[in-house]
């Protein structure tokens, strides 16, 4: 697939610019995914511009990230030096940094793909992880979020493209998944917890719903 030229103009835009820590990955991995010896290796896909860095720094692993934007690559080398090494450039539904790793972590980053895309990468992540090592993903788009009746149908069925408005409009591909799906991404994984969460717009009371996926898989 690629990187989608959509995210690197937000990012050459300055109009995704998250630079906290998502609080709930920092819960997942604490809670089931805490390192636990020296050497401890961490994979992020798609680190933006570096949102998550601040709480694996804080803990002291080894740190890896491939990102598919230039303009987020290139700030987060500026920012942190000593990660210029380990966070490349580069597709990671195709590969992935050399090694083996304890943890690979994704906050809604293979969400930007299609079927097909993922479970490459999923595939990929399964052979580099280590036996026992766990996948945190975190707010990956459910298909009771509103916005999946919006856009055109991509390349699959739960894929979809060309938002007009609201939150993916410019986005790309979003990818939205119910459990059974998620199930099925993952069926070569244990999934050791799973967490649907929800928000409904009370004012104005339009209906609009906001839902994804929270979840830890272990090898």
């Amino acid at each position: 697939m690629g990187f989608s030229e959509e995210w690197e103009e937000r990012y050459q835009e300055n109009t995704q610019m998250s630079r906290w820590p998502w609080s709930d990955l920092v819960s997942l991995v604490m809670r089931y995914a805490r390192p636990d010896k020296k050497n401890f290796r961490v994979l992020e896909l798609g680190c933006g511009i570096g949102a998550n860095i601040p709480l694996f720094d804080s803990l002291g692993v080894d740190y890896y990230s491939v990102e598919g934007s230039p303009t987020a690559v290139k700030r987060m080398h500026q920012q942190y030096p000593h990660l210029k090494n380990n966070i490349s450039l580069g597709d990671f539904t195709l590969s992935l940094p050399d090694g083996e790793f304890d943890l690979i972590v994704d906050r809604a980053s293979l969400t930007s793909n299609n079927e097909q895309s993922i479970r490459n990468s999923l595939r990929n992540c399964y052979t580099q992880l280590v036996e026992g090592g766990k996948f945190v993903g975190v707010d990956w788009y459910s298909t009771k979020y509103s916005d999946y009746q919006n856009g055109e149908q991509a390349e699959d069925c739960w894929t979809r493209t060309n938002f007009t408005d609201g939150y993916f409009a410019r986005a790309g591909r979003v990818h939205f998944s119910d459990k059974g799906h998620l199930l099925d991404l993952f069926n070569n994984f244990k999934i050791v917890t799973m967490e649907h969460k929800s928000y409904k717009r009370v004012l104005p009371d339009d209906g609009w719903e906001l839902a994804s996926w929270n979840f830890v898989a272990e090898k």
